[in-house]
């Protein structure tokens, strides 16, 4: 069956798969690395279920399910069900538990892939080491695509968006999530990280996600809420704020989650300045890139961070 997906030969070891585990290009060999660096620091049980358990929560709302019940159903429907960019496995074992008589792929680039065929064992789930920007399955072959917070650190999101999109049967969906763009001073701050990483070591930026950390906690604990004025040449939205959220949508990502903890929130913090592909997009353009993929909204969500859906062929 997972032979029939591909127009290669594979070679399954168990219930995990390596296509490529390099790219050419310097910026999408960098994010791979530093994902990489990411996912084995974060690969602890207690706090992968932490993560997991939010983005569950998340994921229902970002792509239009009332429930878990709501999301099992829909899935049970599809045949084939990829997850580009699946990290460390764990929502693509939520699909394979919710939808036993479906295949399931997780794809990464980053050696989360391993560390997910190890940890998530189920006869309807594999994992792949790829480049979910070729994946080099068979176009028409997958009911179900979901590419959920991982297309912007692609070397060209654009494409990877439309290889992603032919991989749909006629009657296939795609969830796809992208990041949205910000206040000016925080777009200039964040572009000047994107071409800055390459002169830091990760050790040094995981060193500077956990003084951003302690700054997002500090701030945070002030308990300080004012009234900002609207200023829309930076693109900054009026009204109440607290002061570490006035800061971090408008000039710095500074993350802290009380609930979370210093790992995950400088897992974070690491997970936006590490990367040197991450690509923002504003409303029209997500909506050009479905429009221009031949792809209809099923279902579309919008919010500070970023825009979301569920796309079918139209």
């Amino acid at each position: 069956m997972i032979q029939e997906l591909f127009d290669q030969k594979i070679i399954l070891k168990e219930n995990f798969i390596v296509l490529t585990t390099s790219h050419d290009a310097k910026n999408q060999s960098q994010t791979n690395d530093v994902f990489s660096d990411k996912w084995e620091k974060v690969n602890d049980q207690s706090e992968t279920e932490k993560l997991s358990e939010f983005q569950q929560d998340w994921f229902l709302k970002l792509y239009g399910f009332e429930s878990e019940n709501a999301l099992a159903s829909f899935l049970q429907t599809k045949k084939v069900i990829l997850d580009a960019g699946c990290g460390l496995g764990y929502k693509a074992a939520w699909f394979a538990k919710l939808a036993p008589g479906s295949t399931v792929i997780g794809m990464d680039f980053s050696t989360a892939a391993q560390i997910a065929a190890d940890n998530y064992k189920l006869d309807n789930l594999f994992f792949i080491q790829g480049d979910i920007a070729d994946t080099n399955m068979n176009p028409g072959s997958v009911d179900f695509v979901c590419c959920d917070q991982v297309i912007m650190h692609t070397e060209n999101p654009e494409k990877t968006f439309e290889h992603l999109s032919e991989l749909l049967t006629g009657t296939g969906e795609f969830a796809c999530y992208v990041y949205a763009k910000k206040a000016l001073p925080r777009e200039l701050l964040d572009d000047y990280f994107r071409s800055a990483v390459h002169n830091y070591t990760n050790e040094e930026i995981w060193q500077l996600s956990e003084q951003l950390t302690e700054l997002g906690k500090r701030l945070s604990e002030l308990n300080v809420k004012f009234e900002s004025p609207e200023i829309p040449l930076l693109g900054i939205k009026g009204g109440e704020y607290d002061i570490q959220r006035f800061l971090y949508w408008n000039f710095i990502k500074c993350f802290w989650k009380e609930d979370w903890g210093y790992e995950l929130s400088n897992s974070t913090n690491f997970d936006w300045y590490s990367p040197s592909n991450a690509k923002r997009y504003n409303k029209k353009e997500f909506e050009k890139m479905i429009s221009s993929n031949h792809l209809a909204i099923n279902y579309f969500h919008e919010e500070e961070a970023c825009y979301s859906g569920r796309f079918k062929k139209g």
